[in-house]
């Protein structure tokens, strides 16, 4: 396991619940909400991400805990990241030692962390394509309502005149 388990047990009972609420909006950082594989239960857990063309990459500093085996098992998770939620598919376990997905001015840190492992997360375009395709949808009926407040309020100055 790349971190001792004394840390992991601390950070997972004090500094991920500290850290969750800022993880939402820094930077280099997310919430990934996902569901667990036995309870059902919905959890979230801190992470430190990287942007891919396609997605998101997240560094496994634990190893591959129980949430990345929720988010294996279920196929897919939720990523929020500055201020934005991200519904996230095909869940990838890779372990590169290279760290290829990690910038290059942090691969050092990885090593001494020894970081190896690494989970590669989608993004939905179907979820994006009906989000745009709803936007679209409730921007054409805002223009149509006030189209229609217009011809209401025309006609109520003629029918006053």
């Amino acid at each position: 396991m790349p971190l001792p388990c004394a840390i992991t047990r601390f950070n997972r009972a004090f500094l991920n619940r500290v850290l969750e609420p800022a993880a939402r909006y820094l930077p280099a950082f997310g919430v990934v909400v996902h569901r667990g594989r036995k309870s059902g239960r919905i959890y979230q857990t801190p992470v430190n991400i990287f942007k891919q063309p396609n997605g998101y990459v997240v560094a496994l500093t634990y190893g591959v805990g129980d949430w990345v085996r929720n988010v294996l098992a279920a196929g897919d998770c939720t990523l929020i990241t500055r201020g934005r939620s991200y519904r996230m598919i095909q869940p990838r376990l890779v372990h590169d030692e290279e760290r290829r997905a990690v910038p290059a001015v942090l691969r050092f840190v990885g090593v001494i962390g020894h970081v190896s492992d690494f989970l590669y997360l989608t993004h939905d375009t179907r979820s994006w394509a009906r989000r745009r395709a709803d936007a679209a949808r409730g921007a054409k009926k805002a223009q149509s309502r006030e189209g229609e407040n217009d011809r209401i309020k025309d006609d109520h100055e003629t029918h006053r005149a």
